[in-house]
C-alpha cells in the first residue's frame, strides 16, 4: 500500500514508517503531553500496525504556535488532517484529554463514512461524566502540583525552571480545554469504544468510566489496570497486549 497523498506535515507523526502495513493506529496524547509519548508503541506495533501520532500546537517542534484551548476546535483540525490518512483502516487510542479528542475526532469522521474500527479511551471519565475543575485558573505553582500529583510528567522538566516556562503555555491551555468541555447531548459514535483505566485513578472513577457505554452504539468494555493516572507508564506490557489482541482481530476485516 502506499502512503497519503496528502499530508499538511504538522499534525501527524509517523516514528516507524509502515507505509505496506494494512492497519492503521491514531494516537491522541494527555495533557500537556505531545507525540513522543507513543514512540514506544510505534515501536512495539511496527511494521505491522502503521502508528500515527498526533501534535497539538504548541509544544515540541510546533511550541511557537498558539495552543487551542477548545476540545472541539481542535477536533476539527486535526479530522481534517487525518482525512488524508483514511487509506486504510483506522483505530483510535487517546489517554485522558486524548481520549476526549479521540471521541470528538471519531464523531466528525464518521459523518463522512471515514471513522475508527475502535475507540480505546484511557484514563478518561466518559464525555458526559462533569467535574468541576479549575486547574487552568491555578497560578504556575499551582498547576505544577497538579502536574507532580498525577505523576505524568518527567521530574526533570518539572524541576527544571526554563523547561517549565516553556511547556506551561500549553498545559494551561490543554487544562481550559478539557475542564470547558461539554460533549454535545447524546453524543455518540458508532465504533465500539473500549475503557482502560488505573484502578486508583483520581481522575476517573469506575463509575464514570463505565459511563462512556451511553456514548457509542457499538460494543463496549471495561479493562482496568493497577495503578493510577499514568497506569500505562507502569505497565506498558499489559496495554501493549491489549492493543496487539485487537490488531489481531482486525487484521482480514475490510474498511467498512
Amino acid at each position: 500500500m502506499s502512503s497519503p497523498l496528502a499530508d499538511d506535515g504538522l499534525w501527524c507523526r509517523r516514528f516507524h514508517p509502515a507505509p505496506d502495513a494494512g492497519r492503521r493506529l491514531v494516537c491522541f496524547p494527555h495533557a500537556g503531553g505531545s507525540a513522543s509519548f507513543y514512540h514506544p508503541v510505534s515501536a512495539a506495533l511496527s511494521p505491522g500496525v502503521d502508528v500515527i501520532a498526533v501534535q497539538y500546537p504548541g509544544r515540541q517542534d510546533r511550541r511557537k504556535e498558539p495552543p487551542i484551548d477548545d476540545i472541539g476546535l481542535l477536533a476539527d483540525r486535526i479530522a481534517e488532517a487525518l482525512t488524508a490518512w483514511c487509506d486504510r483502516p483506522l483505530t483510535f487510542f487517546g489517554h485522558s484529554m486524548g481520549a476526549l479528542v479521540a471521541f470528538e475526532v471519531a464523531r466528525r469522521l464518521e459523518r463522512h463514512g471515514d471513522g475508527p474500527l475502535q475507540l480505546f479511551a484511557s484514563g478518561r471519565r466518559a464525555p458526559s461524566a462533569y467535574r468541576d475543575e479549575q486547574v487552568h485558573r491555578r497560578d504556575d505553582d499551582g498547576i505544577v502540583t497538579e502536574l507532580r500529583a498525577l505523576s505524568g510528567t518527567d521530574a526533570r522538566v518539572l524541576d527544571d525552571e526554563e523547561m517549565l516556562r516553556m511547556v506551561l503555555p500549553a498545559l494551561r491551555s490543554d487544562y481550559k480545554a478539557v475542564e470547558t468541555y461539554r460533549s454535545d447531548p447524546g453524543a455518540v459514535v458508532r465504533c465500539p469504544v473500549t475503557v482502560l483505566i488505573g484502578d486508583d485513578d483520581p481522575k476517573t472513577s469506575l463509575d464514570e468510566a463505565r459511563s462512556w457505554e451511553a456514548h457509542t452504539t457499538g460494543d463496549f468494555a471495561l479493562r482496568v489496570f493497577s495503578g493510577g493516572h499514568f497506569y500505562l507508564a507502569d505497565r506498558p506490557q499489559e496495554v501493549m497486549t491489549v492493543l496487539s489482541d485487537h490488531f489481531a482481530s482486525v487484521a482480514l476485516t475490510p474498511h467498512a
